[in-house]
């Protein structure tokens, strides 16, 4: 029985998808773009299926612990369902599998709007192999998806990264002035209820492009808690903007997100994160039930993902409430205890931490956190992490690898090794910030002229000029040592990673990195750096 996928991706229109499963087609529900022409309207939540239920909205995937043995398979409704489910299976095998998802819900704190998000967990998966899945409840029209498991032990695959996304939809009219002519003559002017660009739908595309394994989101997901402070956008639409553009790509592999400064939203939990907790279920690191999914790890071949969330360590005041210290150490001995047994895995080449708040950063108007360096230096060089993927700074950089620090104020990190081509991270951590998912605010052209940077080291008395009610951030300039590559002309790109695992003989791993911009229609793409990871497999230090 021969499986087959046709999509239509394009950073300017919604995705169509079919699965053809055993010569006759089954198409899911149709998605379509919204009155103002962009992809990923939550109009869409109130399409009913076939018995006035629900449509199935927003579909997207996580990865288990063990990413080549188990997929959670995600949507989204405003309103309870009967018997949510996913049905799947393989080519060899037919799709005679079926597992009942588990349905989690919030009530916005805001605009008291409740969500109810369906999750099924699928389970003793096969390494490597292709699945297809169709989910659904009662009553609605099944949608659709492909997806592949990690392989098994050290096998080639590629993943991508980047941060700071936002949506692209232009639902929120602009009003001008009375008497002010519109440069858009009679038709009215719309513009994004929260902070993204046309770049947060293109992405969507542009990842496609490379056909990853998965993606990791670096933080600062969809934007919903800004919107809601400065454009009085409602936070659950902004959420559904973001899942319905991103389900074009996260149905067909994992989006494995990271939590950012602003998925803390007000009134939403004891810190903020609610909303997040019930859109995504990720593995379980056995946090208490109110942090549970804010930190966690997978593993995907010989890689050891580790996803941190940076506002319990951190000093600036930039959510919408202050949580500094929220796990009381919690999280940092359960990333101890992460590093050490990941170190200590002959199966585990390479560890790679995502956070949000970046480790390094040449934004004079922004800066790196004293916090993160604080909490997590000591440990990503006891246990020597090999890359760390970061967000919050809205351009690209990477620095050096690093290992120790100066005895200043800042802890500025220390270089090992200034190669910029061939990198042993052996020697040293590699830090990167990858935060041009989609932000308007783009930084490109703030960043020092010369190897410098900011540091965030305390909290001001003194009022934030970005977020109301805040507190600012006292900042220390530092020199750079560590600076490595800037991007200072496009604003917008990703990431992808080319995992080789390499050979015993040789002994040694390696994984080629792009950084890519993105432009067009169909997210044509240009390579903006190029580099290589490498370092001695686990299998032969040992």
């Amino acid at each position: 029985m021969a499986i087959s996928r046709r999509s239509v991706l394009t950073g300017g229109g919604a995705a169509s998808a079919a699965l053809v499963v055993g010569g006759a087609a089954a198409t899911p529900a149709a998605a379509a773009d919204d009155p103002a022409g962009t992809p990923g309207s939550a109009l869409l939540w109130d399409k009913p299926g076939a018995l006035g239920a629900p449509s199935v909205t927003g579909l997207h995937l996580q990865f288990g612990a063990d990413a080549s043995r188990e997929v959670v398979v995600s949507w989204l409704t405003l309103q309870p369902v009967a018997k949510p489910h996913v049905q799947y299976g393989t080519a060899q095998a037919g799709l005679g599998r079926s597992v009942e998802a588990e349905t989690r819900h919030y009530r916005d704190g805001l605009n008291n709007i409740e969500v109810f998000v369906h999750h099924a967990r699928l389970t003793k998966l096969q390494p490597g192999t292709r699945y297809v899945y169709f989910a659904s409840h009662q009553g609605s029209t099944p949608e659709s998806g492909v997806f592949e498991t990690a392989p098994r032990g050290r096998q080639p695959f590629t993943f991508t990264s980047f941060g700071d996304q936002g949506t692209p939809n232009l639902r929120k009219e602009v009003k001008l002035p009375p008497g002010t002519p519109s440069p858009n003559g009679p038709y009215p002017m719309y513009t994004a209820d929260a902070v993204g660009t046309q770049a947060s739908a293109d992405i969507v595309a542009a990842i496609e492009r490379v056909n990853p394994l998965f993606n990791l989101v670096n933080g600062d997901l969809c934007y919903a808690s800004i919107g809601a402070i400065f454009g009085g956008a409602n936070r659950v639409q902004t959420w559904a903007d973001w899942f319905i553009s991103n389900s074009r790509s996260a149905r067909f592999r994992p989006w494995m997100p990271c939590v950012g400064n602003h998925e803390n939203e007000k009134n939403n939990g004891p810190v903020g994160a609610a909303a997040y907790q019930a859109y995504f279920t990720t593995p379980d690191a056995g946090a208490d039930d109110e942090l549970k999914g804010l930190w966690y790890a997978f593993t995907a071949g010989s890689v050891r993902i580790i996803s941190l969330a940076n506002c319990d360590v951190t000093y600036e005041d930039g959510g919408d409430s202050y949580i500094r210290g929220y796990s009381g150490g919690a999280q940092r001995r359960w990333l101890e205890s992460e590093l050490k047994a990941a170190r200590a895995d002959r199966d585990i080449d390479w560890i790679v931490v995502c956070m949000h708040q970046p480790f390094i950063s040449s934004n004079k108007g922004g800066g790196s956190d004293l916090g993160v360096r604080e909490a997590w230096g000591p440990l990503f060089d006891q246990y020597g992490v090999d890359l760390v993927v970061s967000g919050h700074e809205h351009h690209y950089e990477r620095s050096h690898p690093v290992r120790g620090r100066l005895p200043n104020e800042t802890r500025t990190p220390t270089p090992v090794s200034t190669k910029q081509d061939v990198i042993d991270t052996g020697l040293g951590t590699v830090h990167m910030i990858i935060g041009g998912g989609g932000n308007f605010a783009t930084s490109e052209n703030t960043l020092f002229e010369r190897p410098q940077g900011q540091v965030i080291v305390a909290l001001s008395d003194k009022p934030s000029p970005i977020l109301p009610g805040h507190k600012d951030s006292v900042k220390v300039t530092e020199d750079a040592p560590w600076a490595s590559v800037q991007d200072r002309v496009h604003k917008h790109g990703f990431a992808a990673f080319e995992v080789d695992p390499g050979d015993r003989r040789s002994g040694r791993t390696r994984i080629k990195v792009t950084y890519y911009t993105f432009d067009g229609a169909y997210a044509d793409l240009t390579p903006v750096d190029r580099f290589i990871l490498e370092k001695d497999r686990a299998d032969a230090r040992h």
